[in-house]
């Protein structure tokens, strides 16, 4: 089936199919690098942690990064898995600033694998790291391999989140932490379909049915992996309003100005124009930091 999606203001004529990996693959690979992170840092893909007197994303995604790390209890030595790594930012970082022993990545994006190689190599890092191509609910690695498995706002696209957790516990040491960064509806009342915005298209879009559930049945789902004592905490009250405010102002940033073309500002307005509306439906989305441990 064809159909039109915008995203970042373009209107993208691309094949959604009944193949979730497809599907996220193709969501990804549409999205334009050049205008994401035009004017930008860094190449995170989160919507970030906003704390008081924050006015950046670049500033955000890191604070999120921080957040589901310090929820994981990284320690020096760990060994990690990240699963759904985009430009694998935060493992960088985790790296430098947590001294993790070695951090294994998978994605399914062939050019974010790519990238996060190339990237390793360049930082004297490749030692260090395993990037690679595959799926969240067919994790390739022996059981009880890892201290940490960590999801940084990707676990939303598994298919099914479910199964992911099924497949984190086996990776895991007895002991270890399974944290993800997640969206979900506020309320199991909350229609998917329904949302109209362009800028959420993504929520309608590339998040599997099987995943849209409230904060209790994601708690229960991990219970029924097998993790001990989960939680599952919003954060709601610091994530979207900061990133909504911060993109629908991005195209009069005099930055961002210079180095993209006037057309391409022009569509990027007229996606983000209507604030309202995007406002009434961010309130039905929650976003919440998960943490579960391996018995």
């Amino acid at each position: 089936m064809f159909e039109n999606l915008k995203i970042a203001g373009r209107a993208i004529r691309t094949v959604f199919t009944a193949d979730p990996i497809t599907r996220v693959r193709r969501f990804y690979e549409i999205q334009s690098p050049d205008v994401e992170f035009a004017a930008r840092r860094t190449h995170y893909m989160n919507v970030g942690y906003w704390s008081e007197g924050v006015t950046d994303l670049d500033t955000a995604a890191e604070a999120l990064a921080d957040k589901l790390a310090d929820a994981a209890g990284f320690k020096p030595d760990d060994t990690v898995l990240d699963v759904g790594f985009g430009y694998a930012d935060q493992d960088f970082k985790w790296l430098r600033e947590r001294q993790v022993a070695k951090v294994y990545g998978l994605n399914i994006t062939p050019h974010h694998v790519e990238a996060a190689q190339r990237r390793a190599q360049e930082e004297g890092l490749a030692d260090r790291t395993d990037f690679r191509l595959g799926s969240a609910t067919e994790l390739p690695f022996e059981d009880n391999t890892f201290d940490r498995v960590v999801a940084l706002e990707s676990a939303f696209h598994f298919y099914p989140r479910s199964a992911f957790f099924a497949e984190a516990l086996r990776v895991l040491r007895p002991g270890g932490v399974l944290a993800t960064a997640d969206i979900i509806p506020v309320s199991g009342d909350v229609v998917r379909a329904a949302i109209q915005s362009g800028p959420l298209s993504f929520v309608k879009f590339s998040i599997p049915k099987e995943n849209w559930h409230d904060r209790d049945t994601y708690r229960q789902e991990l219970v029924e992996a097998g993790f001990a004592n989960p939680e599952v905490h919003s954060i709601k009250d610091r994530t979207w309003e900061g990133w909504r405010a911060y993109m629908a102002g991005r195209t009069e940033d005099p930055e961002f100005r210079a180095v993209v073309k006037p057309a391409v500002r022009k569509s990027m307005a007229a996606h983000w124009k209507n604030q309202d509306l995007m406002k009434r439906e961010l309130a039905q989305l929650d976003y919440v930091i998960a943490v579960g441990h391996k018995r």
